[in-house]
C-alpha cells in the first residue's frame, strides 16, 4: 500500500487534524468539520484513520536490536512525587563514558515512536532516556486517543519536575560522561525550551516545533540551542519572533531552522505529516549538534 503524505490531504483537513492532535478539537468535532472536505466514498472516519499514526510501518530500529541495551527503569521523583518511569537505551558493548540525551515525547506520552527515536540516538552513540509523563496516570495506554484524553489531567508542575529529575539522573548515570542534552517534539519541544531555562548546566537543547518561554525565562538560558520549526505551523511559529529577540538580547547561542512547506510534526514518521527530506536534514543537524556540544 502506498504511504500517503501531507500532499494527499487538503490544507483545511491538515489544520483540523492539528487541532485534533493538540486537544483543541474533539474526535466528534474533527469528524463533523472534516466531512465537508471528503470526496466520493472517502469518509471523515477514513480520513482520520489515514492521518493517525502507524507505528509498525514507521519503526526504524527494532526493540530487540542486538546492537543496543534497552530497558525500562524507575527513578525517584522530587518533592515526594513518587517515581519517574522511562525507557533507557545505550549502545551494547560501548567502551568509555558516553554523552547522554533526554528524549521528551509529544502530548501522548511514551509511545512506540518516541521509544524508536531513543533507539536511533543510541545507535548514534548516545545514552538516551525517554521518560513517560503519563506514568502517574497509569502510563501510555497503548492508544493515541486515550493518551490525548489523559494528557490534560496531568499535573504539569509535577511533570516538569520529573523531567528535571530525569536530566539530573542522566548527569550522574554511570555510563554517561556527565554532559546532558535534551531533544523534544511538540509538547516535548516546549519542555526542551523549559529545561534550558531551568538547568544552567544543560549542555545542549534541541526543541522541535516547541512552545517558547517568556522573555524573562529566556534570559536564564545558558545552553546552546538548535531550534527546529515547520514552515506550515502558524500556532507555534507565532511565538518565534519574540523568542528570537529574547535570545539575542540575552546573548544565548542559538541556531534556528525553519523547514519550508512542511507541517508541524514533520519529524514524526508515523503519520502523513512526516516529510522525509526535512526530517533527515533536521535529524542530521540534531546528531551533529549533540556530538559537538556533548563531548567530554
Amino acid at each position: 500500500m502506498t504511504r500517503k503524505t501531507a500532499q494527499d490531504f487538503s490544507p483545511e483537513v491538515l489544520k483540523l487534524f492539528d487541532q485534533y492532535v493538540h486537544g483543541l478539537l474533539g474526535r466528534r468535532g474533527f469528524l463533523s468539520a472534516a466531512s465537508k472536505y471528503t470526496v466520493g466514498a472517502v469518509t471523515a472516519e477514513a480520513l482520520l484513520a489515514e492521518l493517525s499514526p502507524n507505528f509498525a510501518q514507521a519503526q526504524q530500529v527494532k526493540p530487540d536490536d542486538g546492537r543496543l541495551n534497552a530497558r525500562y527503569i524507575e527513578i525517584a521523583s522530587p518533592q515526594g512525587y513518587g517515581k519517574v518511569r522511562g525507557y533507557l537505551v545505550s549502545p551494547a558493548g560501548a567502551k568509555g563514558k558516553l554523552p547522554t540525551v533526554l528524549v521528551v515525547h509529544e502530548n501522548r506520552g511514551l509511545n512506540p515512536h518516541i521509544e524508536d527515536v531513543a533507539r536511533r540516538l543510541a545507535l548514534d552513540g548516545f545514552v538516551a532516556f525517554a521518560p513517560d509523563a503519563l506514568y502517574p496516570l497509569g502510563g501510555y495506554p497503548g492508544d493515541e486517543d486515550k493518551a490525548r484524553e489523559l494528557f490534560p489531567k496531568l499535573d504539569q508542575t509535577k511533570a516538569r519536575a520529573d523531567f528535571v529529575a530525569a536530566a539530573e539522573f542522566l548527569k550522574v548515570a554511570p555510563e554517561g560522561n556527565g554532559r546532558v542534552g535534551v531533544v523534544g517534539f511538540c509538547y516535548g519541544g516546549g519542555i526542551a525550551n523549559h529545561l534550558a531555562t531551568r538547568l544552567p548546566d544543560l549542555a545542549a537543547a534541541v526543541p522541535f516545533y516547541g512552545g517558547q518561554p517568556s522573555e524573562e525565562e529566556a534570559a536564564r538560558i545558558k545552553a546552546p540551542l538548535l531550534l527546529q520549526y515547520a514552515g506550515v505551523d502558524e500556532r507555534i511559529n507565532a511565538g518565534w519572533p519574540k523568542y528570537e529577540a529574547a535570545l539575542k538580547k540575552a546573548g544565548v547561542r542559538y541556531e534556528a531552522h525553519v523547514y519550508p512547506g512542511v507541517q508541524h510534526g514533520f519529524h514524526n514518521d508515523t503519520t502523513p505529516r512526516y516529510d522525509a527530506a526535512a526530517a533527515k536534514l533536521a535529524w542530521e543537524r540534531t546528531v551533529a549538534f549533540f556530538r559537538q556540544n556533548l563531548s567530554a
